[in-house]
């Protein structure tokens, strides 16, 4: 079933293909990413709830949070230094759109 999760820390299109290049890995091209909204949007199609674990784990690593996520102060600002990290790589390394 797809599933859509708001994700905190998503300004642009490099953040949305360091997503998109490390979620499908394991998704495929089911990926989507809708950057006209606020908080942006990722969607996926979820199978299991192991594999709602492994989205979530993922993009906390890549430093892109659910919005719902609880997170202390300094937590937060590491995730936005590792957000920052992530989109410049994405700007650099883009993906291919389908």
């Amino acid at each position: 079933m797809k599933k859509s999760y708001a994700v905190a820390n998503v300004r642009c299109e490099g953040c949305a293909n360091t997503i998109r290049r490390a979620l499908s890995e394991h998704f495929g091209n089911s990926v989507e990413i809708d950057l006209s909204v606020m908080p942006r949007l990722v969607t996926v199609e979820i199978a299991s709830y192991a594999d709602e674990e492994l989205l979530i784990s993922t993009l906390r690593k890549l430093g892109y949070p659910l919005i719902d996520d609880e997170v202390n102060s300094i937590e937060g600002a590491v995730m936005k230094g590792k957000s920052f990290i992530s989109c410049a790589v994405g700007k650099f390394n883009p993906t291919k759109e389908k």
